[in-house]
């Protein structure tokens, strides 16, 4: 009789779910495939790409003069004094913190590559989000997923948000778990 009377409330459960998720239109977009497709976008990755290979050809040029006088202070290495060996081997030592601190500005995680591309993407990306929101208003979606990130780049402002309400709930103190002894 309990095994029946937990299918029942689980079958009104996913019917509710169910009667719930069906009356709300669901959408998907590629963002990978919009920027790659959008002239736009393009125009600007072209833009980014000659910045960067800019960068690179400069890089190249260092990467020879450490190149070169690796080889002069290996060639000569015979030939120089102790003094002045040390001085060629700080010489390229310095070259060498030079080459990998203009890698770091142009193509660190916070580089000027990534500034760059903050700045010439942003506003092509708030085109893109005004055209989803657009299309998605126009032909009554209440959410657009994103298919390569996985995220909600819309969602309809009639669907409810619970934020505050769960903030509420928190700021009331919810009994927390007790935390477990490591073993």
């Amino acid at each position: 009789m309990r095994t029946l009377k937990w299918f029942f409330l689980a079958t009104v459960a996913s019917m509710m779910v169910y009667g719930t998720a069906s009356a709300q239109r669901i959408a998907y977009i590629n963002s990978q495939k919009i920027v790659a497709s959008y002239k736009e976008a393009q125009e600007a990755q072209e833009r980014l790409n000659k910045i960067s290979q800019g960068w690179e050809e400069e890089g190249k040029i260092m990467q020879k003069q450490f190149q070169d006088l690796g080889e002069q202070l290996e060639s000569q290495s015979l030939l120089l004094s102790e003094d002045r060996k040390r001085e060629k081997q700080q010489e390229l030592q310095t070259l060498y913190m030079k080459i990998q601190q203009f890698q770091s500005e142009k193509w660190g995680q916070n580089g000027e590559l990534y500034r760059k591309q903050e700045e010439v993407m942003q506003p092509i990306f708030d085109k893109i989000n005004a055209a989803i929101k657009k299309v998605a208003e126009e032909q009554n979606f209440d959410y657009v997923f994103d298919t390569v990130n996985g995220n909600i780049v819309y969602a309809s402002p009639k669907q409810t948000d619970l934020t505050d309400l769960v903030l509420l709930d928190l700021e009331k103190g919810l009994p927390a778990k007790p935390a477990t002894a490591p073993r």
